[in-house]
C-alpha cells in the first residue's frame, strides 16, 4: 500500500509546488538550473574572473567587514543579506557566474527596517551583465519594482561603463520588513519584471548578448531568499500580454 502511495503523494507534492509559482508572462519555465535556499555556506566562486563579470562559476561577494568601497554579506536564517557600507554608502554586491542568453530569475526579496545612518535610500536590485557591463537591472525600492535597461552604444566617458536607458515602473508600496516575490524574465531582446503579480516590460537589443552572470545588491540593508532560475521556453501567450503591458494605464 505504501509503496503504491508514494508516485501519488510525489505527484500531489509536485504539483503543489507549481501551483505556488508565480505566474510568468513573456516565457514558461523550462529546465530548473539554478536553486539556492541560502541555508547552507555558499560554496566560492570557481575559475578566474576575466573582464567585468566572466570566467567564474558560483558566487562572488564580500564576506568580510564593510569597509571603503565595499558591502558586506551575512548568511543568517536562511535568508542573504547585504548591508551597504556606512562609510562609502556603496551597497553590497553579490555576482553569481554562469553562462546564459535567456532565463527566468525569481526570488523573494525584503527591504529591512535597520537605522538609514545617513543613507537616503532603502533598495535592492538584481541585474543581469554580459563580459563588459551591466545589460538590465531590476531594482526595488518603497516605491516599487524599476526595471532599468543599459545602452551598449553610450558610454559614460567619466565612468567608462554604459548609459542607462528610459526606466520603466511598476508602481505600488513596498512595506519594510515584509517580503515580495520578484520574477526577471529575459529571453531574446525582450525582458519582463514582476514583482507580487504587477509587471512591466521592456525590448533593447543589448539584452539580447550572452551574459556571464546575475547580480544581486542591497542599499542600507535588504534580504534576499529562495532564489531559482530557470531556462526559458517560448509562451503562446506573450503578444497578448504584451499588448496588455504596453496598453496606458487606466485612468
Amino acid at each position: 500500500m505504501t509503496m503504491r502511495l508514494l508516485p501519488l503523494l510525489l505527484l500531489t507534492a509536485s504539483l503543489a509546488y507549481a501551483d505556488e509559482l508565480p505566474p510568468t508572462l513573456l516565457t514558461t519555465r523550462g529546465k530548473l538550473i539554478v536553486s539556492e535556499n541560502f541555508t547552507k555556506p555558499l560554496p566560492p566562486f570557481t575559475g578566474k574572473p576575466v573582464g567585468f563579470a566572466s570566467g567564474f562559476s558560483g558566487w562572488r561577494f564580500n564576506a568580510g567587514p564593510a569597509t571603503g568601497k565595499s558591502g558586506v554579506w551575512k548568511l543568517a536564517d536562511d535568508c542573504f543579506t547585504g548591508i551597504e557600507s556606512p562609510e562609502a554608502h556603496h551597497p553590497a554586491t553579490a555576482s553569481f557566474g554562469m553562462n546564459f542568453q535567456n532565463a527566468i530569475i525569481q526570488c523573494d526579496v525584503r527591504l529591512n527596517d535597520v537605522p538609514a545612518e545617513g543613507r537616503q535610500y532603502r533598495s535592492l536590485f538584481v541585474k543581469a551583465t554580459d563580459a563588459r557591463d551591466y545589460v538590465i537591472s531590476l531594482s526595488v525600492g518603497q516605491g516599487g519594482l524599476f526595471l532599468t535597461p543599459y545602452d551598449g552604444d553610450r558610454i559614460n566617458p567619466a565612468t567608462k561603463q554604459r548609459e542607462k536607458g528610459p526606466v520603466h515602473q511598476v508602481l505600488t508600496p513596498i512595506k519594510i520588513n515584509e517580503w515580495h516575490t520578484v520574477v526577471l524574465e529575459i529571453h531574446g531582446s525582450d525582458v519582463v519584471g514582476t514583482i507580487d503579480g504587477k509587471s512591466t516590460t521592456l525590448s533593447n537589443p543589448l539584452i539580447a548578448t550572452d551574459k556571464h552572470s546575475f547580480m544581486l545588491g542591497a542599499g542600507t540593508e535588504a534580504s534576499f531568499r529562495n532564489l531559482r532560475v530557470w531556462e526559458t521556453l517560448p509562451n503562446p501567450e506573450w503578444p497578448k500580454h504584451q499588448t496588455r503591458l504596453a496598453a496606458p494605464p487606466a485612468k
